[in-house]
């Protein structure tokens, strides 16, 4: 805000004089000293009005030019600034020579002397306005001298020069100073803008993702095993309507199961506090009821579990849970009728899941690419945030397995540090927002 209110003069007269059509700099530059050529003919006739006689100057004619002469070098300060500088000096010189008992001076020096710390560094304006005073001084010195004035107006006119050439140039390297602050900090308001705008792209698409991935493994998982009891119960409603009634009561159960994991995933996205027991995320304890829910459906399942160790990190745990549950479904989906066979082995320092389908014996679909579907998509994504390899592909046989490895710090007495225990629940958090 203090940049924008900095600038607003600024823009302000550029504005104005755009709509005037003076655009370029030189244009400006020669409408200004227009301005100051008749600002300071007002002025220094009156200043000669109001003079006592003998102080002076015999002619008004001669002024009036050399104080034309003086404002037109501001029109050459941004194009000749060497000649704008030299004239100013003259001019303020021949002012001298025909008043000196006067001190005639107009505000063309002091631009033309402010340009000087616009445009040069501090320290060589600085010396270039001390060498100009002092050639003006001397020069002024000189003029008194000749035309039999005192050594007091000799010395008002060098203090004069003093002034106002060090001075002006002091404040010209103090506006280009303040211009530089302003521009690097506007520089640095709009690079924190796009970094924020990045942050925020990166972000969305961040949890886009997540959330992709955590409805595509509930919804996925539930809505694939109702479809296959759907088709199951719309052939035995005519020749088994018990058999049909018993399916309709298992679809009518998953389905709201299904609600109750879509309504914890929306609650966990909306940072509800769970206090129905329903919020907990699944882990390789749940791994017998996913695949007894997956033998309900027809699905032949047989699992092993091998060696023991510390309970698993959180994100750990529930990232080979959502894998066999999609290895599980891709099985189901792809090669219905086939036998399943899931293993979870534990080794020092590390976790291996692997589920191996046999080949379809029944409406098999073309097998897809290591790199084909959402589900392989999810399951890399989910072993990436783990840390973890996954291996997905044909089998011999035209079967499908996948394994993910995990490693896992087991830690010198079986137990998680408590270091990666806090990173892990970080982890967590993280990915119960996408769940």
């Amino acid at each position: 805000m203090e940049t924008a209110r900095a600038d607003v003069p600024e823009a302000w007269w550029a504005q104005r004089l755009s709509r005037l059509g003076v655009r370029d700099p030189l244009a400006r530059d020669v409408l200004l000293s227009v301005v100051v050529a008749v600002l300071m003919l007002g002025v220094t006739l009156g200043t000669v009005a109001i003079a006592p006689d003998q102080d002076a100057p015999s002619a008004l004619a001669p002024v009036v030019l050399v104080v034309v002469a003086q404002a037109a070098t501001i029109a050459l300060r941004r194009v000749r600034l060497p000649l704008a500088v030299a004239g100013a000096v003259l001019a303020q010189v021949a002012l001298v020579a025909l008043a000196p008992e006067m001190s005639l001076r107009t505000l063309a020096p002091f631009v033309v002397a402010a340009t000087l710390g616009t445009t040069l560094p501090a320290g060589r304006a600085l010396r270039w306005a001390a060498a100009v005073a002092g050639v003006e001084a001397a020069a002024t010195a000189v003029t008194v001298a000749l035309t039999g004035a005192s050594a007091e107006a000799a010395l008002s006119h060098a203090l004069s020069a003093a002034v106002v050439w060090v001075v002006s140039a002091l404040v010209g390297t103090y506006v280009a100073t303040r211009r530089e602050h302003l521009r690097l900090v506007q520089e640095r308001a709009a690079d924190l803008e796009r970094e924020r705008d990045t942050r925020i792209r990166a972000a969305v698409a961040d949890e886009r993702a997540r959330l992709a991935r955590e409805l595509h493994d509930v919804a996925a998982h539930h809505l694939s095993g109702m479809v296959v009891q759907a088709a199951a119960v719309e052939r035995l409603v005519a020749r088994d309507p018990d058999a049909a009634r018993a399916g309709a009561v298992w679809l009518r159960d998953q389905g709201r199961e299904t609600l109750d994991n879509l309504r914890q995933v929306v609650g966990l996205l909306r940072g509800d506090d769970a206090t129905d027991g329903t919020a907990p995320l699944p882990g390789l304890a749940a791994l017998g009821t996913l695949v007894a829910g997956a033998r309900d459906l027809g699905d032949t399942v047989e699992v092993a579990e091998v060696g023991a160790g510390a309970p698993l990190p959180p994100l750990t745990d529930v990232s080979l849970y959502r894998v066999a549950q999609q290895a599980l479904t891709n099985a189901r989906q792809h090669a219905p009728g086939a036998p399943v066979r899931v293993r979870v082995e534990r080794t020092p320092g590390a976790v291996a899941l692997d589920v191996v389908n046999a080949a379809p014996v029944r409406s098999a679909r073309p097998v897809r690419g290591a790199h084909g579907g959402a589900g392989l998509a999810v399951m890399r994504e989910r072993a990436a945030l783990v840390g973890g390899t996954l291996d997905a592909g044909p089998t011999g046989d035209g079967g499908w397995r996948v394994t993910l490895r995990v490693p896992v710090d087991d830690g010198p007495t079986g137990a998680v540090p408590a270091h990666d225990a806090g990173q892990d629940d970080e982890r967590l958090d993280d990915e119960r927002v996408d769940a």
